[in-house]
C-alpha cells in the first residue's frame, strides 16, 4: 500500500513505518521489528525500543527512537549504561561535625581561605543530608554559597547543585529548578544539574523545558545513561500526546493518494462495496470527449458514489453515499460501509464508527457487509489500542460469515500484532484454502513464519522461509507485496543486492507506490552507505506522492542524523499535516519535538550529537 501510518490501511511491513498507530488487523509488522513489531497496543520491538522507533543502519547502528534523540543509543545500551541509579546523594565527602560558621574546629582555622571554609560547610550539610536531615543540610549549603568565592565558578556550582538536591528530597521543585539554573549558570555542562532540573520540570509540567535539559543530558552522557533516555522518551511522549490531541480534533480532512485508496482495497476479495458495478447497476451514459462519465443514475446516491470510486473521483463518495442514507434507499447498508470506509480513510474514526456500528446490528443485511464492517471496526480498534474489542470484532466475523477469506486474512495480521504467530499461520492457512489465489495471504503466511524463524535465531527454518519466499514471486510474478516482503527478509540476511532487485520489482509492478521507493532508499543507505542516493530515492517517493508521510518523515530522520535540524524540523511539520490518525501525529510531533530540543540544546550549550 501507498503511504503508510493509516489506521485502516493494510499496509504491509516493507510498505510503512513502525509506529503505535497501526490499524492492527490490517497492517502487519515492520520487519525491524522482534517478532512483528510495526503496531501498536503491545511491548516493544527489536532491541528491547519502542514500536515506534525507526532503525536505520549507517554502517554503525544508529536508531531514530525518541525522535532521532538516540543516536548511538543501541552501541551504548550494549557496552552498559553507567548512573543507572537515581542520583539522589549530594557532591562531596561527608565530614563530621555540626554545621555553624563554616569553620571546623582544632587550632589553624583561623588561616583558613574562604574557599577551605566554603567546603568544610558544604561537607557538613552532605552529612546532614545523609542522615536525612535536608533542613539542616540547606542551611550548611547556604552557607557555602555565601563564603565561595564568586570567581569560583565550580566549586559555587557544586553547592548550588547539592541544595538542589535537598530540596529534590522535600519536593520542593520550584527551588531545585532554580538552584540548578544557577548551577548550570555557573558550569554549563554539569550534568547532575541538567538531569535534576530536568526532574523538577517534568514535576512542574514544564515538558518543554524538561526535554531541553534532558537532551543536553543524553548528549552529554554519549547515550549511556537508560534513566536519562527513558526521561526523554516519557516526556517526548507525553507532548506528542498533548499536541496531537489538540491539533488532530482541528485537522481538516485530507483524502490519501489514488494509489493508496486503491491499495487499501486490494487486501479484500470479499467486500462488496469494492467491486465494479454490475451492468444493471450502471445508468446509460453519455461520454464526453475526455472519456468520463458525463451521466450516472439519477435515483441512487450509492451507485452514484460506485461511479465515482470507479472514475478514482474520491472526493465525492462520502456526500453521495450520505444522500443514499437520508434517502433510506435500497443501497442504505451498503452506502453506510462506503462512507464509514472513507471516513476511516481520511483519518475520521469517530465519524465512521457509528456507520460501521449500524452497519454490524442491520440482521437483514447481506453478511459480507456485515463481515466486512466487523473488520473494519476490529481494525480501528486495534489501531486504538484495544486489542481485546478488536479480537472480538474478528471472531464475531468469522462467526457470522466462516467461508470469507477476508476474516482470516486481516485477523492473520492481527495475531502478528499480538505476536501469536502460529494462530496467525493458521489463519492465513485457512484464507489460502478459501481462496487459493490469495497472494497476498501465501506471501504474509512466509513473511510470519520468517519473522518467528529470525528472531528465534534458528537457521533451518529461516532458509524454509526464504525457499517459501521464491515460491510465492514464481507462483504470483505480479504481487508487488511478495518482492516486497522477500526484500525485507534479504536486508535482515544481508543479501542487500538480491533484495535491492526485489524492490526494483515492485517499482516495476506499482510504480506509483511511493513506499517502495523510500524503503530501497533506505536499503541504499544500510548497504553502501550512499546518503545522496538514499535521499534522492525518497525525493523521488515525495515526487510521486507528495501526501506520503511516510517519505517526509524518513527524510526529517536522515536530515537529523545528518545535523540539518531546522530542515528536520520542516520535514516532520510536513508529515505532521498528512497524520491519518491522533496516534500518528503524536508520533510525528514526539520525532519533530526532539530535533527542535536538539536545536535549543545546540544554541545554548553548543552541544550537537554526532552526525552523519
Amino acid at each position: 500500500p501507498a503511504c503508510p501510518g493509516c489506521p485502516v490501511t493494510p499496509s504491509l511491513p516493507s510498505r510503512g513505518r513502525p509506529c503505535e498507530s497501526v490499524m492492527a488487523a490490517s497492517k502487519p509488522v515492520e520487519a525491524a521489528a522482534a517478532g512483528g513489531g510495526g503496531g501498536g497496543g503491545g511491548s516493544g520491538g527489536g532491541a528491547g525500543l519502542s514500536r515506534w522507533q525507526l532503525a536505520l543502519v549507517l554502517g554503525a547502528p544508529i536508531l531514530l527512537g525518541a525522535g532521532a534523540l538516540y543516536l548511538w543509543g543501541r552501541r551504548a545500551a550494549r557496552r552498559g549504561g553507567k548512573g543507572a541509579s537515581e542520583r539522589k546523594t549530594p557532591e562531596g565527602r561527608a565530614s563530621p561535625g555540626p554545621c555553624g560558621s563554616g569553620q571546623p574546629d582544632g587550632p589553624g582555622h583561623e588561616e583558613m581561605s574562604p574557599l577551605d571554609r566554603a567546603q568544610a560547610a558544604k561537607n557538613k550539610g552532605n552529612k546532614y543530608f545523609k542522615a536525612g536531615k535536608y533542613e539542616q543540610a540547606i542551611q550548611c549549603y547556604t552557607e557555602a554559597i555565601s563564603l565561595c568565592p564568586p570567581e569560583k565558578n565550580l566549586d559555587l556550582s557544586t553547592f548550588y547543585q547539592n541544595r538542589a538536591a535537598a530540596y529534590e528530597q522535600l519536593q520542593k521543585w520550584t527551588e531545585v529548578a532554580q538552584d540548578c539554573t544557577k548551577a548550570v549558570e555557573l558550569n554549563p555542562k554539569y550534568v547532575k544539574a541538567l538531569f535534576r532540573r530536568a526532574k523538577a520540570h517534568e514535576k512542574l509540567d514544564n515538558k518543554k523545558e524538561c526535554l531541553e535539559d534532558v537532551t543536553a543530558v543524553c548528549i552529554l552522557e554519549a547515550f549511556q545513561n537508560q534513566q536519562s533516555m527513558l526521561l526523554a522518551d516519557k516526556v517526548l511522549k507525553l507532548l506528542g500526546k498533548e499536541k496531537a490531541k489538540e491539533k488532530y480534533k482541528n485537522r481538516e480532512p485530507l483524502m490519501p493518494s489514488p494509489q493508496f485508496i486503491k491499495s487499501y482495497f486490494s487486501s479484500f476479495t470479499d467486500d462488496i462495496i469494492s467491486q465494479p458495478l454490475l451492468k444493471g447497476e450502471k445508468s446509460d451514459e453519455d461520454k464526453d470527449k475526455e472519456g468520463e462519465a458525463s451521466e450516472v443514475n439519477e435515483n441512487s446516491g450509492y451507485l452514484r458514489a460506485k461511479q465515482y470510486m470507479e472514475e478514482e473521483n474520491y472526493d465525492k463518495i462520502i456526500s453521495e453515499s450520505t444522500k443514499e442514507i437520508e434517502a433510506k434507499g435500497k443501497y442504505m447498508a451498503e452506502a453506510l460501509l462506503l462512507r464509514a470506509t472513507f471516513y476511516l480513510l481520511i483519518g475520521n474514526a469517530n465519524a465512521a464508527k457509528p456507520d460501521l456500528d449500524q452497519v454490524i446490528s442491520m440482521e437483514d443485511a447481506n453478511v459480507k457487509l456485515r463481515a466486512n464492517a466487523l473488520i473494519k471496526r476490529g481494525s480501528m480498534y486495534m489501531q486504538q489500542q484495544q486489542p481485546v474489542l478488536s479480537t472480538q470484532d474478528f471472531n464475531m466475523a468469522a462467526d457470522i460469515d466462516p467461508q470469507n477469506a477476508d476474516v482470516y486474512h486481516h485477523r492473520g495480521q492481527l495475531k502478528i500484532l499480538l505476536d501469536q504467530i502460529e494462530e496467525a499461520v493458521e489463519d492465513f492457512d485457512e484464507c489460502i484454502r478459501l481462496r487459493p489465489d490469495s497472494a497476498l495471504a501465501q506471501a504474509q503466511k512466509c513473511f510470519a513464519l520468517y519473522r518467528q524463524a529470525y528472531t528465534g535465531n534458528n537457521p533451518l527454518p529461516v532458509q524454509v522461509a526464504m525457499k517459501g519466499f521464491e515460491d510465492v514471486i514464481k507462483k504470483f510474478p505480479k504481487c508487488a507485496e511478495g518482492y516486497a516482503l522477500y526484500a525485507q527478509a534479504l536486508t535482515d540476511q544481508q543479501q542487500f543486492g538480491k533484495a535491492d532487485e526485489m524492490y526494483d520489482k515492485c517499482i516495476d509492478l506499482e510504480p506509483d507506490n511511493a513506499t517502495t521507493y523510500v524503503h530501497k532508499g533506505l536499503l541504499q543507505l544500510q548497504w553502501k552507505q550512499d546518503l545522496d542516493k538514499g535521499l534522492e530515492l525518497i525525493s523521488k517517493a515525495i515526487e510521486i506522492d507528495n501526501k506520503c508521510d511516510f517519505a517526509y518523515e524518513t527524510m526529517g530522520t536522515i536530515e537529523v542524523q545528518r545535523g540539518n535540524l531546522d530542515k528536520a524540523i520542516e520535514m516532520f511539520n510536513k508529515a505532521i499535516n498528512l497524520a491519518k490518525s491522533e496516534m500518528e501525529m503524536a508520533h510525528l510531533y514526539s520525532l519533530c519535538d526532539a530535533a527542535y530540543a536538539q536545536t535549543e540544546v545546540a544554541k545554548k550549550y553548543g552541544l550537537k550529537p554526532p552526525t552523519l
